[in-house]
């Protein structure tokens, strides 16, 4: 680490830096985030390569129908962990991303350890079912995923004569699985997570998930090309070593995941804290050495080049891609024709010009790019990510009724604002759904089923809250029982609201400032954020609550890790043709 970058770490100048929750913590911002060097995909293959990690693949029997098993191994200085995979004959008519599906393409679970053929043949017999099956402690995740409909059968035809595929359609749909879950932390019998979380590998958030879907994309791959064998023989090739890498791990995601980041406000505030110290160090930097002004204007290019690539037909994601292309394009102007890098405190006055210039997408974008040439300076954050959430799950009952109606107005004016009343302001309603045990979200005047309403609706509880705890405080007076505690015996329903206000009082980034359960709400904002930390790409909504991705497109692949840069990945290579390019487009 240079001079310059360890001079802005000083806590005092990069608090001063960062940004406000009133400013980050709004919808339409979170539902306009990227992935950073922070994202957990890019942490688990710096740590990997590090580590000296070795991959093996010491099991493949498929037949040829395309089914059987194989299993990857990954083996660490301390633990090996193991994928197990079933692949299967699935009738394309079968074929669904959907959560009520009951087949699939492939199913997997991660195994801690090597497996015997005793646990192999016992998991053949549940892990297929998924959630009508049962795994135990041995297992640590398990998924399922679906082959893509329009890249795997061009991939195999091709390879099957002797020929590569389509360089323009693979960076198009960028994948030829997509998991369509993955279960970890004690579903349906896995290790529940406090058996694990000491593990260096573990310790971080979703490690071993995003270790699934990178062994999950190994075998993708394998699995295409042992099937061309099969059918073309001894015409049969394999893929490209250019081209190999282009094919990342789908995903499909609903409204499931989107109730994670309020159930989890700790743990969320320490993802944003890590991203917002992050982007503040940055910007703090005095001056920008030569390397990081050609690493920053480097990785623009590709990030332009990646928006040609990434492509959606929701009307939605359609607007984001017009504004981040145009926004990319404006911030690649301004920096060429001015002298901005070369000044003192770029970072920060470039910024300052990208606030008032582009749109979210843009500037959520290039706070991105801004932290790519700092690794030395970012990285250890994502040490930081984690959060121990038995630890602040207590309530302080000793505060007083007065000082917690004040933290309210400090840190909840946003949801004092709203009448709540309105229909409009409290249209949607979040419940678990009985068949999958699965979040959803119903019309509060137009379906049944309110009075199984979920605690998701953090701004009108804690506007109901404040109003019951002035009510309070006029009833009681100036009295012993104006401790919380006393409150709270009197009104229990109040406890989880409670908790929320102590805990942002104390974690900044720890609530959503919006409306969660208003008639405008996009849940796809929440899953967009989300994703975003794990490393996702290529946001490709199907409606506002369930959206496709895509992940470690471009990545190394485990045999390649050892030899290979960890994380030169995030964005495609610079040496796609003009008219590669120009293909993208019209795929």
């Amino acid at each position: 680490m240079n001079t310059t970058n360890k001079q802005t770490t000083d806590k005092a100048s990069v608090c001063k830096l960062m940004r406000p929750p009133q400013q980050v913590m709004k919808l339409d911002r979170l539902g306009s985030s990227h992935q950073t060097r922070l994202s957990f995909m890019r942490t688990l293959l710096r740590r990997l390569k590090r580590e000296n990690w070795r991959f093996e693949r010491p099991i493949w029997s498929v037949d040829d129908n395309g089914e059987g098993h194989a299993v990857y191994s990954a083996i660490g200085p301390r633990r090996t962990y193991s994928l197990i995979a079933f692949a299967h004959d699935l009738d394309p008519a079968l074929r669904s991303d959907r959560v009520i599906a009951t087949a699939w393409d492939a199913t997997f679970c991660l195994f801690d350890g090597i497996p015997t053929t005793k646990d192999i043949e016992r998991l053949s017999k549940n892990v297929p079912l998924q959630e009508a099956g049962r795994i135990s402690d041995s297992e640590l995740c398990l998924s399922r995923a679906n082959r893509s409909g329009r890249l795997f059968g061009h991939v195999l035809d091709r390879l099957a004569v002797g020929e590569q595929p389509d360089l323009a359609l693979i960076q198009s749909v960028g994948y030829l699985y997509r998991t369509t879950a993955v279960y970890g932390s004690g579903k349906f019998g896995a290790a529940d997570r406090f058996l694990i979380e000491d593990r260096k590998l573990a310790s971080g958030p979703f490690r071993l998930e995003m270790l699934s879907v990178y062994l999950i994309r190994a075998f993708s791959v394998d699995l295409v090309e042992h099937m061309a064998k099969v059918k073309g023989g001894d015409k049969a090739t394999t893929i490209a070593p250019h081209l190999r890498r282009c094919f990342g791990i789908g995903n499909s995601t609903g409204l499931g995941m989107a109730p994670f980041i309020v159930n989890h406000p700790v743990l969320f505030n320490n993802w944003i804290s890590a991203r917002e110290q992050a982007y503040a160090r940055v910007r703090a930097i005095d001056t920008a050495d030569a390397k990081s002004k050609t690493q920053f204007l480097d990785f623009l290019k590709r990030a332009q080049l990646n928006v040609d690539i990434w492509h959606s037909n929701h009307e939605l994601q359609v607007g984001k891609l017009v504004d981040l292309k145009a926004d990319l394009a404006k911030l690649s102007e301004y920096v060429k024709n001015t002298s901005i890098l070369d000044d003192s405190k770029p970072w920060d006055n470039l910024y300052a010009w990208v606030a008032q210039n582009l749109t979210f997408e843009g500037q959520e974008h290039f706070l991105s790019l801004m932290i790519e040439p700092y690794g030395d300076l970012v990285d250890e954050l994502t040490e930081t990510m984690g959060a121990d959430e038995y630890a602040t799950f207590r309530i302080d009952g000793s505060q007083s009724v007065a000082d917690l109606i004040h933290l309210i107005e400090n840190n909840y004016a946003w949801a004092l604002d709203v009448d709540y009343v309105q229909e409009k302001n409290q249209a949607k309603f979040w419940y678990v759904s009985e068949e999958k045990l699965e979040p959803r979200l119903g019309e509060r005047f137009e379906e049944p089923g309110k009075e199984f309403e979920q605690p998701l609706s953090t701004g009108r509880d804690a506007s109901e809250l404040y109003v019951a705890l002035k009510n309070w405080l006029e009833e009681q007076g100036d009295s012993q029982a104006n401790e919380l505690a006393y409150f709270l015996l009197a009104h229990s329903k109040y406890r989880h609201i409670v908790r929320r206000v102590q805990q942002q009082a104390k974690y900044n980034y720890a609530e959503i400032q919006d409306n969660l359960i208003g008639s405008e709400l996009l849940p796809i904002n929440m899953l967009r954020c989300k994703l975003s930390f794990f490393g996702a790409t290529h946001f490709d909504p199907r409606s506002d609550r369930w959206v496709r991705i895509c992940l470690y497109q471009n990545a190394p692949f485990p045999s390649e890790l050892e030899h290979s840069a960890a994380d030169d990945w995030a964005y495609p290579p610079l040496n796609i043709t003009a008219d590669t390019s120009a293909k993208l487009q019209e795929v």
